[in-house]
């Protein structure tokens, strides 16, 4: 049973978790980064979405210039994984390929076209009730 945890960048710089469970996540599977999705195959009808990345079940990153689904060790200058500690340094990483399959973990995804409902509902605030607000802060007269 493959389920994914989706992590979609909103526009205005928010992101929204979702897990995709068997039966729609069948549709992302072969899928590459970079590919654009609809966001029919798992509920969210008149999104569309492009996917940036993601990563497998023990947490390395996946890269978009790597092809296939498998664990490779790069020799990475900059990049998906890397820190950069001083100019020219090459280092040895274990990435993921481009390709989405079974190991995967999560998928990020990010908006390209958005549909009619939100992703999310907006929070509603707490409102002060008038009679708490006038007892906590009386007024005092000012005598001459």
């Amino acid at each position: 049973m493959v389920t994914f945890k989706v992590v979609i960048g909103t526009k205005d710089g928010k992101c929204v978790q979702k897990e995709v469970g068997e039966p729609d996540s069948k549709s992302l599977i072969g899928k590459k980064v970079g590919d654009t999705i609809k966001g029919e195959s798992f509920g969210l009808t008149g999104y569309e979405f492009l996917i940036t990345g993601g990563s497998d079940y023990a947490g390395f990153p996946m890269r978009k210039d790597i092809p296939g689904q498998g664990r490779k060790r790069i020799l990475a200058i900059t990049g998906v994984g890397m820190k950069k500690a001083r100019k020219g340094q090459r280092q040895r990483k274990t990435v993921c390929g481009n390709t989405i399959h079974s190991n995967i973990s999560q998928i990020n995804l990010k908006i390209t076209q958005e549909g009619k409902n939100p992703l999310t509902e907006p929070k509603k605030e707490e409102k002060a009730k008038p009679e708490e607000a006038k007892k906590e802060t009386p007024k005092e007269e000012v005598k001459k």
